[in-house]
């Protein structure tokens, strides 16, 4: 598993501040989205899924991001760009490019983000824009992963 303090300071933080996207909500809300999809320790789906790198983005999501939200913002496609390319794959061993693209993702969403701490409100948010109705994961298992990364 990644160590979870290395992976705020050495990869989120510097990651969604070249974005220029970073808050305490958004540090949190990354965190634990790759908690949740990939328990900091798997960089592709277990099994047949088709999910890359630490925050578990489908190919499909991936390009779609590109296609229809990037193309139509160059200085944040630039911003990603400096971060990684635009290949899918690279999430699978860019930790950088893996958290860009789900803060990418995020920010798609109309929604605000939920404030820093409220770890009901982050995993009612994950589960609705990044897991959809049609994921198997649980806001009450996003609640559980959170808090066993937290206790080691």
């Amino acid at each position: 598993m990644i160590d979870r303090e290395q992976f705020i300071d050495l990869i989120i933080e510097p990651t969604l501040e070249e974005l220029g996207m970073f808050s305490a909500a958004a540090s949190e809300l990354v965190l634990g989205t790759a908690i949740q999809e990939s328990r900091l320790t798997y960089i592709k789906q277990l099994g047949t899924g088709p999910a890359l790198g630490v925050c578990q983005m489908e190919p499909n999501t991936h390009d779609d991001i590109w296609n229809n939200y990037l193309t139509y913002r160059d200085g944040l496609a630039e911003a990603v760009l400096r971060i990684g390319g635009e290949d899918s794959r690279e999430m699978i061993w860019n930790l950088r490019y893996s958290v860009a693209m789900c803060r990418v993702h995020y920010r798609r969403v109309r929604f605000p983000l939920p404030q820093a701490g409220d770890l009901k409100g982050q995993a009612q948010y994950w589960k609705d824009h990044y897991n959809t109705d049609l994921g198997r994961g649980t806001t009450e298992e996003y609640i559980s992963n959170w808090r066993k990364a937290h206790e080691s």
